[in-house]
């Protein structure tokens, strides 16, 4: 009988979506399947990121819309809250998905374990806590983390990230978010809904940049005008020092210099992809930004692949998810896929949410395409007047012939909504196509057929 020449078929460094799909593809193909995780099983997405915040989003967003409940005829502007209770219904949250800490699970679908932080030491073999493993294939999937930008002062203060700010035992008084993206855009609504004064500060010039105009615009109006938040645009943090038991920011907008006092501060902004683990031994080819990969997803070392936000994109959950698929086809099939990123949404989970798929305004202007676009604000459509909420709006942009090349929704339940609309940009459905097709009456998605009308 041959002698196995490697302790495994494929190693999977790092157990969120960007490797738990692979992982758990190959271990049912029969493979000989080991997964690495430096920290908690699951990765950040089920224990840190998506799923708690979400949940607690979720509650926060009741509670917001159950105290403005007195135009409906509600008695319901005394409610409260618990938040070691929210903290708690978090918990379960977490729990009930069943992918947070979820070690077991892998290893009752026949994957080998290790907790620790692996590190290549030569193309075939890794160390974790001393102990050499070696595979024939590896998929790299070690995702990134959050590191703190360039502010005098931030290594002598203690701050929050979005992992530490989901623990608090309270929501702060004041809070300053630095990072206009989704991230710093969701928590700012949470705690805002839970009290707290909140600053969000971005160098750019509207909060979510990689957007659309009218959703930075809809979205910023929308913060300050229900929960007083206030948007500092144009705006780099220059300094943060200790106060007594407060921060105080000093930060620069539009030339002037400002100082703020607050409880606390955010730093939602920066992550870095995690290539410390001695990828130099094994001939693979990076930057600080992340791995560099083919098509398929394949390093500079052919027998070693990688997924997620190891790449350096910063992509969603969803995202990693397909690349792991597709990944770990491509290790074991000598027919390569490339995946295909067309139809994939970009969401924001507040209220009301954000969703877009495709290319944005911006992205056409840059690449020169002539097109046709419409927006239809949700004031247009029956259910805004029975759910009396009409700040959002459907926006498509098609070209000259009217094929769908993006879409952007800002409405309640638009991570719903625009699955629609990824599917008729997958098959290069024109405006007309989606206006013919019946939307249900006093449903969001009516805006869908109105936008879509205005341009067939």
């Amino acid at each position: 009988m041959a002698k196995v020449k490697y302790d495994y078929d494929l190693i999977v460094i790092g157990s969120g979506a960007g490797g738990s799909a692979a992982a758990t593809i190959a271990a049912r193909d029969g493979k000989r399947v080991a997964i690495i995780e430096a920290d908690t099983f699951g990765g950040d997405s089920p224990n840190w990121s998506d799923v708690p915040t979400k949940a607690l989003l979720h509650a926060a967003q009741l509670y917001d819309e159950a105290k403005l409940g007195a135009r409906f005829g509600l008695r319901s502007s005394t409610m409260s809250y618990n938040y070691p209770s929210l903290r708690a219904w978090k918990e379960l949250a977490v729990k009930r998905t069943g992918a947070g800490g979820n070690r077991r699970y892998y290893e009752q679908q026949g994957i080998a374990t290790f907790q620790g932080a692996a590190h290549f030491l030569t193309p075939h073999e890794v160390s974790v806590n001393r102990r050499h493993l070696s595979a024939e294939n590896f998929l790299i999937a070690t995702g990134s983390h959050w590191t703190p930008p360039q502010i005098q002062g931030i290594d002598e203060v203690a701050y929050l990230t979005p992992r530490t700010v989901l623990e608090a035992l309270k929501p702060p008084k004041t809070l300053y978010i630095i990072g206009g993206g989704t991230t710093g855009i969701e928590l700012a609504q949470l705690m805002a809904i839970f009290g707290t004064k909140v600053y969000i500060a971005d160098i750019a010039a509207r909060l979510l940049p990689g957007y659309d105009s009218e959703v930075g615009e809809g979205i910023e109006k929308s913060l300050h005008e229900q929960k007083g938040v206030t948007a500092l645009t144009h705006t780099r943090t220059l300094a943060i020092e200790k106060e007594n038991i407060a921060k105080r920011v000093t930060y620069n907008r539009g030339g002037v210099e400002h100082s703020l006092r607050v409880d606390e501060i955010l730093i939602a902004a920066g992550r870095s992809a995690t290539v410390d683990l001695g990828l130099e031994n094994a001939g693979v080819e990076y930057t600080a930004k992340g791995i560099e990969v083919n098509s398929h997803l394949q390093t500079s070392a052919k027998h070693i692949y990688a997924a997620g936000d190891v790449l350096g994109r910063h992509s969603y959950t969803h995202t990693a998810l397909l690349e792991s698929r597709v990944a770990v086809h491509n290790i074991f099939s000598k027919n390569k896929m490339v995946p295909d990123y067309t139809a994939t949404p970009s969401l924001v989970f507040t209220h009301p949410g954000i969703a877009s798929v495709g290319l944005t305004e911006d992205d056409c202007i840059k690449r020169d395409l002539d097109i046709r676009k419409s927006v239809a604000p949700l004031n247009l459509i029956s259910r805004s007047n029975t759910s009396d909420f009409r700040d959002g709006f459907v926006k498509l942009i098609t070209d000259k012939k009217g094929v769908l090349l993006g879409a952007t929704i800002m409405a309640p339940h638009a991570s719903e909504l625009i699955h629609e609309l990824a599917l008729a940009l997958k098959h290069n459905m024109t405006a007309a196509d989606i206006a013919a097709t019946p939307h249900a009456f006093l449903s969001w998605s009516e805006a869908i057929r109105v936008a879509a009308a205005k341009l067939s």
